[in-house]
């Protein structure tokens, strides 16, 4: 990474919306690049523009079951026999010759015959003994047909560099012929939790020990948001250990994520470590949860440093300093375009004291029962409480030195927004 911010800690708490712009101007998106199937590209970063090979759709072709006419044709037979059907054209048939005074059976995706310009859907037309088609209504000339390039046009843009390949997109590849695609490599993430106090879950606890929430949570979000973890486990709380961490997620990885020990207490190791070995951009961002969060990088020489993020050791107040903060760096880095945070105006049910010198992000369920959305407490809003963040449908965003009334109106952020 090529980190352009200044070498000094950010005096005081940043806000969480400046935080969040700078960790985006300071990620520098991965060279690497790799070509793949298409059937193993979901969830990757296209590298390089994609190009329409083909017109879409590739041939005039008819929107519905129903007849294929011309259109004079039709106004030609009025008050007579009506027109004799004279070709059935099924998906997949080559392009044929509608021939004058006829209509075709056409189906849904086939090619329209040369010469028809309007398709009739089949519950408006009646077929007689004699196999003539008499249609009920007005008619537009070129209804119901799909025209050729209507969607895209060989050499056009398909997909641009930077697309998060979904099923809608890989569909869409897919619908061209193509079969193979260059994507951004995989970000590599270093992964460790720090603490005398966690133990992996499943381990016998003694009085005084933690489970490691954390890296359990840590580990799924990195995997929904297809980077590759590089696990280093638990590190003790101290500055040997944490060197010796370090120089492993240097070597081993792209980003470093580290989770507890970043607050300013006296077993709080994490941020002397950084500055002793890089740097720091800032430490504290004026949210709750989440204000110990720190970014800064691992210098490894002149030209190679390696950026890390450590989030605060609560585990809400981790999981929010991810959502709202880590996952656009991230995103950065691989080559994708970070998304604007989705939100709306909601309705609090409930009142509540507010935070005082910062902000706070409130574990929120929507209740849909009344005309209007309105927020209620998921739960006890301690960020040691999983319980609450385990239920939410979103966070109310209640502004510092405010108070929340009832009946008042709050922004609201989707969690679900931040699913990958």
């Amino acid at each position: 990474m090529n980190c352009q911010c200044g070498e000094v800690v950010t005096p005081g708490l940043l806000d969480v919306f400046k935080a969040r712009q700078w960790l985006i101007d300071a990620a520098s998106p991965l060279d690497s690049i790799e070509d793949i199937s298409l059937d193993s590209a979901a969830g990757r970063v296209l590298a390089q523009t994609v190009v329409a090979p083909l017109d879409m759709p590739g041939v005039d072709n008819s929107a519905m079951d129903g007849y294929a006419l011309r259109l004079a044709d039709y106004h030609a037979s009025l008050g007579g026999a009506g027109l004799l059907v004279l070709q059935r054209v099924p998906a997949g048939a080559g392009v044929l010759l509608l021939p004058a005074g006829g209509c075709a059976r056409i189906f849904t995706g086939a090619p329209v015959p040369v010469g028809a310009d309007t398709v009739v859907p089949q519950e408006r037309v009646t077929l007689d003994q004699h196999g003539h088609v008499h249609l009920e209504g007005a008619l537009v000339k070129g209804a119901n047909i799909r025209r050729q390039g209507e969607e895209t046009c060989a050499g056009t843009q398909l997909l641009a560099a930077g697309e998060y390949l979904n099923a809608a997109s890989i569909a869409l590849l897919a619908s061209h012929g193509i079969d193979t695609v260059s994507v951004k490599r995989r970000l590599r993430v270093a992964l460790l939790s720090t603490g005398d106090e966690l133990i992996a879950p499943g381990a016998l606890r003694s009085p005084g020990q933690v489970y490691d929430s954390n890296r359990a949570m840590l580990n799924v979000l990195l995997a929904q948001a297809q980077c590759d973890v590089v696990d280093l486990g638990v590190t003790a709380d101290s500055p040997h250990a944490l060197h010796h961490a370090f120089d492993h997620a240097q070597s081993a990885a792209d980003v470093v994520l580290c989770t507890g020990g970043v607050s300013v207490g006296e077993e709080d190791h994490v941020r002397p470590v950084i500055e002793q070995r890089g740097g720091l951009h800032f430490h504290g961002v004026a949210m709750k949860p989440g204000k110990p969060f720190a970014f800064g990088y691992l210098d490894a020489g002149r030209f190679s440093v390696t950026p890390l993020i450590a989030l605060p050791g609560n585990p809400v107040a981790s999981l929010v300093g991810w959502q709202l903060l880590a996952l656009p760096f991230i995103h950065v880095m691989q080559g994708r375009r970070p998304m604007a945070l989705q939100r709306y105006s909601v309705k609090a049910g409930f009142a509540k004291r507010g935070p005082r010198g910062r902000c706070e992000l409130l574990r929120v369920v929507l209740d849909g029962s009344n005309e209007e959305p309105v927020a209620q407490l998921a739960g006890g809003q301690g960020s040691h409480m999983l319980s609450a963040a385990s239920q939410a449908h979103g966070y109310l965003m209640v502004n510092a030195d405010t108070d929340v009334v009832e009946g008042g109106d709050y922004v609201y952020y989707p969690i679900s927004q931040f699913a990958a």
